[in-house]
């Protein structure tokens, strides 16, 4: 099964419109339409948005086996009130924020010594 049918599969099996889904990733419906029916691809982050909404792992999304990341976590409400943030950010604004979690993650690891 390629890309565009795994994410017609799964929004059909939530029974929600592609208008939903772009929407709530912060995409046209048109662009998402067009991933559904393989005539593009969509960009790392928004497969990203996409394994998320749907709950499914990278590797899932793309046409793989895997529902779920073998390490993944739940998503708590923290991490999905993050994503709420990034989807209402531009693209710099985006790649600023990952950058200052990041940094904090770094400086953490630092202190810590585990890193």
């Amino acid at each position: 099964m390629n890309m565009g049918e795994r994410l017609r599969e799964l929004r059909l099996r939530r029974k929600i419109s592609q208008e939903e889904v772009a929407r709530h990733i912060g995409i046209t419906r048109s662009a998402y339409s067009h991933y559904e029916i393989n005539n593009r691809q969509p960009v790392y982050e928004t497969l990203i948005k996409l394994a998320a909404y749907f709950d499914v792992s990278l590797d899932y999304i793309i046409g793989g086996t895997q529902t779920k990341a073998k390490s993944e976590l739940p998503v708590t409400s923290d991490a999905k009130e993050i994503l709420s943030l990034l989807q209402h950010m531009s693209q710099e604004q985006r790649k600023k924020s990952i950058n200052l979690i990041t940094d904090l993650i770094r400086q953490e690891h630092r202190v810590d010594g585990s890193g």
